[in-house]
């Protein structure tokens, strides 16, 4: 017998009209976010599929800017994000795109643009129900779904490092929920998702992001 959550059955508490296009849009945003940080200049969004088409009358383009601002799907300050992100200075553009047959329909491209480092962005789909998939961090393919706290770590192939981590961890009493690692053939960089049971403490943190073996290093708290 298959049981269903609450969650399943009723969906998201949200502001509406759309799990997917709204609810959905606003969790790839707030999650894009907080990869890729909040002190952006501006931010482009990049609609993809029936994003694309449908978005202004599904509130898809201002559950978005409300995501980057931080806001959650049940916040009332959706509806108004487009003027409260004027008040602040948040400066965006919606933008209709297609990013090819490969990404779901309800996909969106979060281009951030920074003052004194490169751009960076990520590539998220909105799956059903609220719930969402991460599918691309600056052109690395990744898949997490932003429901447990998160490492990415980025280094060149080498042993120990999955040991080095998971022993930190353990000896810690995290639980890992997800292990994943994608590496580039061509350069032999290696990108590591760590999903886990509660967010890492201050210390734990230092340890694992601050390591030498890392090129790049981000931690996402959920």
């Amino acid at each position: 017998m298959v049981e269903y959550s609450a969650f399943d059955v009723l969906g998201p508490i949200m502001v509406g009209p759309s799990s997917s296009h709204t609810a959905g849009a606003c969790r790839i945003a707030n999650t894009a976010q907080k990869i890729c940080g909040n002190d952006f200049k501006s931010v482009e969004f990049l609609l993809h599929g029936s994003f694309a088409l449908t978005y202004k009358g599904h509130g898809t383009d201002k559950a978005l800017v409300g995501g980057i601002m931080g806001y959650e799907p049940d916040d009332d300050r959706i509806r108004s994000s487009f003027e409260i992100a004027k008040e602040k200075g948040v400066d965006f553009k919606v933008k209709t795109v297609n990013l090819g047959e490969e990404y779901h329909p309800n996909s969106v491209k979060v281009v951030f643009h920074f003052e004194d480092k490169p751009d960076e962005y990520v590539i998220g789909s909105s799956i059903g129900g609220g719930a969402i998939t991460i599918v691309n961090i600056n052109g690395i393919p990744i898949e997490f779904r932003g429901e447990f706290s998160t490492l990415l770590l980025k280094y060149n192939e080498q042993q120990g490092v999955l040991s080095f981590v998971s022993s930190l961890l353990a000896e810690r009493n995290y639980n890992i929920e997800s292990i994943n690692t994608e590496k580039d053939k061509l350069t032999d960089v290696v990108t590591l998702t760590i999903e886990i049971d509660k967010p890492l403490t201050e210390d734990l943190k230092t340890a694992i992001l601050d390591d030498d073996r890392f090129l790049t290093t981000k931690y996402v708290e959920v």
